[in-house]
């Protein structure tokens, strides 16, 4: 598990996905020394029928606790964790575990460039 800086993390999620030969991000995370949050996924997908991006959570594994915005900022800010914190608010607590399919240090590059 690697940590980025929030500021690495947003332009992870800037990326113009048409550039991609796979047009979504994929990222699973954890918050550390946390049970309940050891496995959430965060996509950014192009919705097939407004082509507007789509910046999604997923944090039950049955997709029962899915939550999908249509902006970077609303997504970053919402408060879905602990009924009362964002993303943005426990950043430093999250571990990233897979970049887009990869390790942290193989991937991130590619998005910084």
């Amino acid at each position: 598990m690697d940590k980025i800086t929030f500021c690495e993390f947003k332009q992870v999620m800037a990326c113009d996905l048409n550039m991609k030969v796979d047009p979504c991000i994929e990222i699973l995370f954890c918050i550390d020394g946390c049970k309940v949050y050891s496995d959430v996924w965060i996509t950014k997908v192009i919705d097939k029928h407004t082509q507007n991006n789509i910046y999604g959570f997923g944090l039950a594994l049955d997709g029962s606790q899915e939550y999908n915005y249509t902006t970077f900022e609303k997504f970053a800010t919402a408060k879905i964790f602990y009924g009362r914190k964002s993303l943005k608010d426990i950043w430093g607590s999250v571990s990233i575990i897979l970049l887009d399919g990869g390790q942290v240090e193989e991937t991130l590059p590619y998005f910084l460039r």
